[in-house]
């Protein structure tokens, strides 16, 4: 499960850029409740998302050329400098270099050898990470969808450590690969990942990429307001043995994230 209580390799925050800022935020808010505070021109554009008072999303502008309006997840390090460096002799690239946000901490975003895009993120003095994690209208789960499940997990867990537990899927479904930061039991397993062909990522033009996973206590319900609001569902609302019931869903902008009502047996 994902926690508030960070360990390296582990999502820690998670943003989305935007072209249209105030229809994104209203969209997330008809959806699930969200509060969007901006910190104005000083802060670029950027702003929180909060629920019930605790922040668990970004949005800003969507800057990057020739880029698509996605969700970027980013996982906690030491030393945002040396993710970077490492993400660059493995095979990957670095898209923005690491910056330092003052008291919050630092980033950087980057693209593993496959595609996929994602962020680092080194904590400062306060600048922890999401305020709300496993609860219905927050973050609970992350996915990669890779043309390259063994190179995916190479790379990963050779910049986080992350150990990976393959699952045969249901039918001729192949392999889901589940993933846990470094060190850590099976209780503190935050995502996973699974090998596609690039005709099946035409979301992305045919590139690997990952999206949230965002908890619901009703599926269905969450999934009609999506609908209602101007995105689309991509699949689902449907079970997923041992899962719970999710919806793969698209909002008005092409972004991508699951809803999901875990099953009782994966609560735990």
């Amino acid at each position: 499960m994902i926690t508030t209580d960070f360990v390296p390799g582990s999502p820690c925050w998670l943003d989305l850029g935007s072209r249209d800022i105030p229809a994104t935020a209203a969209f997330y808010g008809a959806v699930f409740g969200w509060e969007y505070k901006s910190f104005g021109e000083e802060g670029g554009g950027y702003g929180l998302f909060r629920l019930d008072g605790k922040t668990v999303a970004g949005l800003g502008p969507l800057n990057e050329e020739g880029a698509r309006p996605a969700w970027t997840l980013y996982f906690r390090t030491t030393d945002a400098q040396a993710a970077a460096k490492a993400v660059e002799r493995a095979g990957g690239a670095v898209r923005v270099a690491p910056t330092d946000a003052g008291e919050y901490g630092s980033m950087a975003q980057l693209t593993d050898p496959q595609g996929g895009q994602f962020a680092v993120w080194q904590p400062g003095e306060t600048g922890g990470g999401v305020e709300l994690a496993d609860a219905p209208g927050s973050l609970c789960w992350t996915e990669l969808y890779t043309t390259d499940a063994a190179g995916a997990k190479a790379f990963y867990g050779g910049l986080f450590g992350w150990t990976a537990s393959d699952v045969p899927l249901p039918g001729d479904g192949g392999t889901y690969s589940i993933l846990t930061p470094a060190g850590q039991g099976e209780e503190r397993m935050h995502g996973g990942l699974m090998e596609l062909p690039s005709e099946h990522l035409s979301l992305n033009g045919g590139r690997p990429y990952w999206h949230p996973v965002f908890a619901t206590a009703d599926c269905d319900a969450t999934a009609a307001k999506v609908t209602a609001n101007g995105g689309t569902l991509q699949m689902g609302p449907e079970d997923a043995e041992g899962v719970g019931r999710l919806a793969v869903c698209v909002d008005p902008a092409g972004a991508d994230f699951v809803v999901l009502t875990p099953a009782e047996e994966a609560k735990g």
